[in-house]
């Protein structure tokens, strides 16, 4: 297995992306920047969800639809042994866990990570009272009145790396690389809940290396975003500047095996201020699009 790094974006219009349950469930923010913020164990339930929903058996889930710990997990199993474990559950193979198995703790380090999502632009945040009509108690002659957080718009951005040399420990297959890349695509839209619906992916990057060992860095970096809308509301009333991140692949072009990518026909991409095709620009690189 080989290294590959990561570049996700998805918008968020009139939902929570990440409600904060310290915080009334309001999502999760860098008050004195405005910045949104998701975090990297909201992405990975999306999904193990996806995994579920296409009939994979994971380690991370209810059981019964009941919550258990770890420990009840295992001892569920006939067969604990790690060659069953990581043959049978993916996302452990992918995201690694802890577990204690006949008072032996295991640890995999997962070889797919993600760093915490933050928004490209500033937020604003929505708060709107609602009322059930469902009564809190059986005395109670009125509905109850609740609180709900939304985001106005957020434009996500994530980062990622594939590690080759972890993949080895916990036999990540080939198989679970393009579940992930197919997850990336089809996961947020197709579980969405109340809070969660107004959510679509726009870009997803996966470059791949020939190697265990390149890491060019988080490539968040070397994209910037350009407000046609001093308070941007909708994916068309933006773009992203992609000339640095086009300009570190190129320079690269060497270290890479492959680019595995999809972009929303809505995303306007710029490279010095003038649209462009991602796919013209990377002509030079194999290319698979996800589908």
């Amino acid at each position: 297995m080989k290294n590959s790094e990561i570049l996700y974006l998805y918008d968020a219009k009139f939902t929570n992306p990440n409600g904060d349950p310290d915080e009334e469930n309001r999502p999760r923010m860098d008050y004195e920047r405005e910045i949104n913020l998701v975090s990297d164990l909201r992405l990975k339930r999306y999904i193990r969800d996806y995994m579920l929903q296409e009939g994979k058996d994971i380690f991370v889930t209810r059981v019964g639809d009941v919550p258990v710990t770890a420990d009840q997990r295992i001892k569920k199993l006939k067969d604990s042994s790690e060659d069953w474990i990581l043959e049978n559950w993916p996302d452990v193979r992918m995201f690694g866990a802890t577990m204690t198995v006949k008072k032996d703790a295991r640890t995999y380090i997962g070889p797919i990570q993600f760093n915490w999502g933050y928004s490209l632009n500033k937020v604003e945040l929505l708060e709107a009272s609602i009322t059930s009509h469902f009564a809190a108690s059986e005395s109670a002659t009125q509905g109850t009145i609740g609180k709900d957080y939304r985001v106005k718009y957020s434009l996500i951005a994530f980062s990622g790396i594939i590690s080759g040399k972890r993949a080895e420990k916990t036999r990540l297959k080939e198989e679970d690389v393009l579940f992930l890349d197919r997850a990336m695509k089809y996961a947020i839209p197709s579980l969405a809940t109340r809070s969660k619906i107004g959510q679509y992916p726009r870009l997803y990057m996966r470059v791949e290396y020939n190697n265990d060992e390149t890491v060019l860095g988080d490539f968040r970096d070397y994209i910037e975003l350009v407000e046609k809308n001093p308070s941007i509301r909708d994916i068309s009333e933006c773009s992203i500047e992609i000339k640095r991140l086009l300009n570190l692949l190129k320079s690269n072009e060497d270290k890479i095996s492959k680019i595995i990518y999809f972009i929303d026909e809505n995303l306007e991409l710029t490279f010095e201020g003038k649209k462009v095709s991602l796919e013209e620009e990377l002509s030079n690189f194999k290319l698979d699009q996800v589908e």
